[in-house]
């Protein structure tokens, strides 16, 4: 492939609204253009990689025993109206009309029409395991699509889905499908970390995340080195230890506050640390009031306390509930006396007391307050965000966290859609039983984004082999001589025998654009070609990802090319 018949529009500059780096060197590399908001074509660089992508989820999902089929990216609204979710699921399901008025949707999933396929075609156990994936485009409204690739409401996504007859059968499933995650991941030569997940809109009861570790990442994970222990801090679990204590016997005190509201306004004026204070939030679950305490210096974890009281809606209390709920404007609310049926705490108010809370009364606060003799808790429960002051759940030794891209996700889906939908088959007995179900997937396009966030210097991209658009770079610095074309097709036809993929930059530009383009692509080998190396016998061989440099002999240069390769490739720890 030559550099002057492919279309590769590379940029000086990146766009305005290119916020982080995939989507400053994506579109610099003449990789993907933006069509609209969070919708991009991908250019022929761009889609390279995303196909070699493709390639790698293809065999190991093929390997791990998945057939692949293509479902319709157009779903009827009846579906999703039968699963329960096309209300719930909010705006980011793009939803449409035919010309028959009838409703459908784009989907931004696919458990609806996979269910519907299965329960229309399998009907024994002995049909059973089974399972069905696809890589195709998804669409997902994205209230504010941002990132490039990384959050646009066009993508490409993998989603496989399992099918079993009992529990043991959903575990080697979801086993079958963590291993291969790991195979794809470590082949793709990323680092990465699978952590504990919560399962978010999908549903499910048991998830894991693959994360592939980047200091631009979104999301934050816990790690722990002294264990395998890993988690999304959504799920991230809190050591909490200690002995009750007893209830104080010091009387509550209430004293005025004016006009101080914040935690950190309160503490100034009462001399206290915010450790001495609970915050009390207020919340509008599914339509219901519930008050959650937390201490002063912490913050809450709302995923937590969604999954804990399972409620579809949780949102932050208005003004007007606040003052409802408690007789107070915001700032002065507190739990004692609290016309709230549902108040539950953080674990960790459980080993202290003397407490200084709101008093449900503007410009007021209460002192020495206890929980268990002032406050009607209905639990404790644990539902803060976890910091690195903390330890590891699991084997109490130090914890770190760390940022990562989300690139992966399998989940134990169970019966949820199983059962709404009528997914069943008969069992060995002849008895009707419901199928129970595993959902896994890969942001394909995602992948090469993330890849770019953790693969970069000032230069541009630094493409492991596997995701590279081409694996080597031939660079002719002088197209003008018979013998460096000659020697450049000589290197081309070699290389391609070795099955390499290669591209030769055979433009009549300067040296010096041809080296920022190539790093600008980042294609992990590049070899130059110019008439005063071949004059003195060398060809220069550049490690995009180090910078370094060597010289290969012209003659004998198939072994040398060989050794070079192995180090060049060595350096990515590619499984």
């Amino acid at each position: 492939m030559r550099w002057s018949r492919f279309y590769i529009p590379t940029l000086k500059e990146a766009p305005a609204d290119a916020e982080v780096v995939s989507h400053k060197l994506l579109t610099r590399a003449g990789m993907i253009r933006k069509l609209t908001s969070g919708i991009y074509t991908y250019m022929p660089l761009g889609l390279r990689s995303i196909t070699k992508a493709s390639a790698i989820v293809r065999e190991e999902m093929d390997k791990a025993g998945a057939n692949e089929v293509s479902m319709p990216m157009v779903q009827p609204a009846d579906l999703w109206q039968e699963s329960g979710r096309w209300d719930f699921y909010g705006k980011e399901l793009l939803r449409l009309k035919d010309r028959h008025n009838r409703d459908y949707c784009l989907g931004p999933t696919h458990e609806e029409v996979i269910t519907d396929l299965v329960r229309g075609e399998v009907r024994s156990y002995r049909q059973l395991p089974m399972n069905l994936y696809q890589i195709q485009t998804k669409f997902r409204d994205e209230v504010r699509p941002r990132f490039g690739l990384m959050r646009g409401r066009e993508f490409i996504m993998k989603d496989a889905y399992s099918f079993d007859k009992d529990q043991d059968g959903l575990d080697e499933s979801y086993k079958a499908m963590y291993a291969a995650y790991n195979a794809i991941f470590t082949r793709m030569g990323l680092q990465f970390r699978p952590v504990e997940a919560d399962s978010g809109s999908i549903g499910g009861s048991f998830s894991h995340e693959f994360m592939v570790l980047a200091e631009t990442g979104e999301d934050t994970i816990v790690v722990c080195d002294s264990c395998s222990y890993a988690a999304n801090v959504e799920r991230a679990e809190i050591l909490c230890s200690g002995e009750e204590c007893d209830a104080l016997e010091t009387p509550m005190e209430e004293v005025s506050t004016p006009n101080v509201r914040t935690i950190e306004e309160v503490s100034g004026f009462l001399n206290a640390p915010a450790t001495a204070f609970i915050k009390t939030l207020l919340f509008d679950a599914d339509g219901e009031p519930v008050a959650v305490l937390v201490r002063g210096d912490r913050e809450l974890n709302d995923v937590k306390l969604k999954n804990l009281i399972q409620a579809d809606t949780l949102e932050m209390a208005t003004p007007e509930q606040v003052r409802e709920w408690t007789g107070a404007p915001v700032g002065f609310a507190g739990p004692v006396k609290l016309n709230i049926k549902r108040i539950y705490a953080d674990n960790e108010l459980r080993f202290a007391t003397d407490w200084i809370v709101g008093a449900n009364k503007a410009d007021a606060h209460l002192q020495h307050v206890c929980l268990k003799r002032d406050v009607e808790l209905t639990g404790y429960a644990d539902l803060r965000v976890i910091t690195e002051n903390d330890v590891c759940p699991k084997c109490g030794k130090e914890i770190s966290l760390t940022k990562g891209i989300e690139v992966g996700h399998v989940f134990k889906l169970g019966t949820k859609y199983s059962e709404s939908l009528g997914c069943t088959f008969l069992d060995e007995n002849g008895k009707d039983k419901v199928m129970l179900m595993g959902c896994y997937g890969i942001g394909v396009s995602r992948v090469v984004a993330s890849c770019i966030e953790q693969n970069h210097d000032e230069n541009g991209i630094c493409f492991p082999p596997p995701l590279a658009p081409f694996e080597a770079l031939v660079v002719n610095l002088d197209i003008k001589s018979d013998e460096v074309n000659d020697k450049v097709d000589e290197i081309y036809t070699f290389l391609k025998e070795q099955g390499i993929d290669v591209l030769v930059d055979d433009r009549k530009e300067r040296p010096g654009v041809k080296f920022k383009d190539a790093d600008l692509i980042g294609i992990p080998m590049q070899i130059v070609v110019g008439g005063r190396g071949l004059k003195n016998g060398i060809l220069e061989a550049k490690d995009r990802r180090t910078g370094e440099k060597s010289e290969l002999p012209v003659e004998g240069f198939a072994e040398a090319f060989k050794e070079w390769k192995e180090k060049v490739y060595a350096g990515w720890n590619i499984g």
